[in-house]
């Protein structure tokens, strides 16, 4: 998924369930607004109005996501041209996952999501893409099936989280930076069940392994376990059949996990 900053060309701007166009286009985001500090008391007015619009978001992605099945979420940069070893990197991910039965969800919008998403649906199966609004036109990608608008940020990473059983990330900027690293302190802190994060590219990835496992985990910043949350490739095909099994590996120890807390102590 990822929204890495780039002012591409899409279907319009969406705010909402309204499509904008050319001089329509507002300079400011919602997020924006909503962190915008200032002197006066509009916010008193403003904010709780705007809490009503979070609820909605929450409960419109909820009820269009619901039903779709075991799925995985694929982030990575939007700046990735068609051409590019990436681009087709995604494709392969996207198909590879649905042949695994599950539903792609990625941010909906060019490179590297719309690899993915075409990848998905023309292996004939279900596309999804959580776009979010921005200060430049890029609109979803022709391949996504279900499609979200988010006005706010936090409430589309939620929906990346709550839906998926495990993360690819391929190469990106800021955004999938953001993204990867978000799901990993989720995993780190308990907050979520455990879940696979595959990245795909060693040469982009590897130095961040690296860093991870030299003066992060020498500064006792993390525990020597975290680095292993992260599995690294170069071979999509590889990336979906470690999602696969291993995911399947931390449900069952979730349900025996489950299943003994649930046992009665014994005599």
């Amino acid at each position: 998924m990822s929204d890495d900053g780039v002012a591409q060309q899409g279907a319009g701007y969406r705010k909402g369930p309204v499509l904008l166009r050319g001089t329509q286009i507002p300079y400011s985001t919602t997020d924006q607004r909503l962190l915008a500090g200032g002197a006066d008391t509009d916010w008193l007015h403003n904010d709780p109005w705007r809490v009503m619009r979070i609820q909605s978001e929450f409960v419109e992605g909820f009820s269009a996501l619901a039903e779709i099945g075991p799925a995985v979420s694929v982030f990575g940069s939007a700046r990735t041209p068609r051409a590019h070893a990436d681009y087709v990197c995604a494709e392969q991910v996207g198909h590879d996952l649905v042949d695994s039965g599950y539903a792609v969800i990625t941010g909906g919008g060019p490179g590297i999501m719309e690899a993915a998403n075409k990848g998905a649906t023309e292996a004939g199966g279900l596309s999804v893409g959580l776009g979010i609004e921005l200060p430049f036109e890029q609109g979803m990608n022709e391949y996504v099936n279900l499609g979200i608008s988010f006005r706010y940020f936090f409430a589309r990473k939620m929906m990346f989280v709550k839906y998926a059983q495990g993360f690819v990330v391929l190469p990106g900027g800021f955004g999938t930076f953001d993204e990867l690293f978000e799901a990993l302190t989720l995993v780190q802190t308990h907050k979520v069940t455990g879940f696979p994060v595959a990245l795909v590219g060693t040469e982009f990835w590897g130095g961040l392994i690296e860093w991870l496992r030299g003066p992060v985990l020498d500064r006792g910043m993390v525990s020597v376990a975290d680095p292993d949350l992260l599995y690294l490739t170069d071979d999509p095909t590889e990336a979906v059949k470690y999602v696969r099994e291993r995911g399947s590996e931390l449900a069952a120890e979730e349900r025996a996990a489950a299943a003994a807390a649930a046992a009665p102590p014994k005599a």
